[in-house]
């Protein structure tokens, strides 16, 4: 299952050096639950190696705000605490994975 990023956590688990990915996202919109499914099996996949989850974008502006957030879904993956990709849109299974993969 997909961690729940917020306002409050998102720093503290970036910071934590683990690889991370945060899908900024809204229940308002549609390419964000075209993507919804592939990133609840891939967190579940890689649970306890990569940390992947989901930032609403409704709950809380600071965050998405301090890391460049223009447009949903935008996928942001961190690696030792430093931002190191970004994926604006929608993203295939394979292409997602092989990011992920990439921080690994």
């Amino acid at each position: 299952m997909a961690y729940k990023f917020t306002e409050e956590n998102t720093k503290r688990e970036i910071e934590s050096g683990r690889p991370v990915v945060v899908d900024f996202w809204a229940e308002w919109c549609g390419p964000c639950k075209a993507i919804a499914p592939i990133v609840e099996q891939l967190a579940t996949e890689y649970e306890g190696r990569v940390l992947i989850g989901k930032f609403d974008v409704d709950e809380g502006d600071d965050t998405p705000i301090e890391y460049g957030v223009r447009n949903i879904p935008t996928l942001l993956f961190f690696k030792g605490g430093q931002l190191v990709d970004r994926q604006v849109g929608t993203i295939s299974h394979d292409d997602l994975k092989a990011k992920i993969d990439a921080l690994l």
